[in-house]
Order: structure tokens, then sequence, then C-alpha cells
């Protein structure tokens, strides 16, 4: 395996498809989590608007704003060392126009210090990726179940099982790949056809329930380690259960608390001031 580079850049993931090395990708929402993550070796932060679910406690993404996303992103930029940070263009951020998706995206750029971009949407969106490119701001796409349009949809749900629906998705792949996308997000599909797309593009697949073909793999990161607990999706494998952790953690703070057990005379002031006294 080819030694790890110091930082991930775009270039690398295009290089890493070609090595045939897959792609290891999280979400990530605050300086803490995303410092946890690049330490451990993830090859790319997603700054999703599922902050929308996870972090706001909303039922869809819809309600999150180009400001929060700010918010996000550079907290997550400041924690983030090596990985590429891709930030989320939130609903009605990038469907009013050109104009106005290079403004929205510049801001993710310049003030929340991300290196990309992720939208949704396929052929539709293409002539909005072309421009973001031709400006220099690198754009990941998002095909299949798209969260942002949920209500269309008509829920959270699986597409691409009947083959007009397949060849639209193959379809939009390759629109996005043409409009100059750097990596396109394949979520919630059947895995054959995640496979048809991932050999057919040059580009690499970051998928998320759509099986194992992909060129890599992508996590909400509460949902992986058990910190959202409102509902788990079905392609969701649960690394931990952080959340029933902290609960027990919290539990036991209250009772020492409430018992008297803390704090103790090792967490006093005095005890404190004394390991903070230079040697």
């Amino acid at each position: 395996m080819a030694e790890k580079p110091i930082k991930i850049r775009v270039p690398e993931l295009l290089e890493m498809k070609k090595r045939g090395e897959k792609i290891a990708m999280l979400t990530a929402y605050d300086a803490t989590m995303a410092r946890i993550l690049d330490r451990a070796g993830v090859d790319v932060l997603l700054v999703g608007d599922t902050l929308g679910m996870v972090i706001m406690g909303e039922s869809t993404t819809l309600p999150v704003t180009l400001d929060v996303m700010v918010h996000h992103t550079r907290a997550v930029a400041n924690g983030a060392k090596r990985a590429l940070v891709v930030a989320d263009m939130p609903f009605l951020s990038y469907q009013l126009g050109e104009v106005e998706a290079v403004r929205n995206a510049g801001r993710l750029i310049q003030e929340g210090r991300a290196s990309a971009v992720k939208l949704e949407g396929g052929r539709v969106v293409a002539p909005v990726v072309r421009r973001l490119v031709e400006t220099g701001i690198p754009v990941m796409g998002h095909i299949g179940l798209i969260p942002q349009s949920v209500h269309m949809l008509g829920g959270f749900k699986p597409v691409g099982a009947r083959p007009a629906e397949a060849e639209h998705l193959l379809e939009e792949a390759a629109a996005l790949q043409e409009a100059g996308a750097f990596s396109i997000v394949l979520e919630w599909m059947p895995p054959e056809v995640a496979r048809t797309i991932t050999q057919s593009l040059e580009i690499p697949t970051i998928g998320i329930g759509a099986g194992p073909h992909c060129d890599g793999q992508v996590l909400v990161n509460y949902d992986a380690f058990g910190l959202f607990e409102e509902f788990t999706p079905p392609f969701v494998k649960r690394y931990a259960e952080l959340g029933a952790e902290m609960s027990k953690a919290a539990e036991q703070y209250i009772a020492d608390v409430r018992e008297g057990r803390f704090p103790t005379e090792e967490h006093t002031y005095r005890a404190a001031a004394a390991k903070a006294k230079p040697k």
C-alpha cells in the first residue's frame, strides 16, 4: 500500500481510485470530533447538512442554513490536519442560479475553510457544478437518495431498483463527471447499480447504502458510533454505542455530585493550583 500523504487533496482521491485503494469518509460537525477522526486516519471529513437532524434535532436536512454550515465547517477545518474537508451546500444555496451558487460556495471555502463542497442532483445541477469548478472550487456530487428532495421522493427510501431508474442514475453520474465533479456520493441504491456506475466513471464514487463496489464509503458519525438514537438507517453498521456509554458516565457523575463523592480533595482549587505551578 502506498504511503499516506501528510495532507489529502482532491488529486490524491483520484489516485486512490486508480490504485484500487478504498476511500474512508465520515461526517464531522465540530473541531473535537474532527480531530479524533483525523487522528484515526480518515481520508475525507464531510460537514454534512445531516447536522440538521443529529445536531439540531430537525426531522430533515431542509432547515439548515448557509450560516450554520459555514459555522460548523470552520470548526471541522480547525480540527482536521490531514483529511480533506468537504462541506455540504444546504438547500436553496445553489438552486437559485450559478452566481448565487458561486457566492455561497465561496463562503464555505473562504469563511468555512473547506477544501471542497458537495451538492445534490445530477443533470439539473451540472451547469452549477461546471461554473463552480471553473471558479476553482472542487465539487463532490451526490445522486441516488438525495435528502434535500425528501418531499419529492416521498420520504427516505432506496432508489434505482427499476431498470429505468438505474439508467437514469447512470446518466446523472456521467453528467456530473462531464461537468467536472471530482467524486460522487451514491446513496441507497442497489449494489449492482452502484457497481455499474463506479466502473463507468474515471472519478471515485463514495457509497452510503450502495454496497461494497464503490471506491469508498461514508457514514454519518453519529450513526456509526451510536450517538444518534432516534433511528438507525438499515445500511448502517454501528461500530460503538457511545450514546449509551455517555449516559452511564453522566449517571455516575450525577450520583457522585448528589452523594458528595465529587469533588474530592484531589479536585480542589489548591490541588489544581499546585499542579499548575511551573517546575
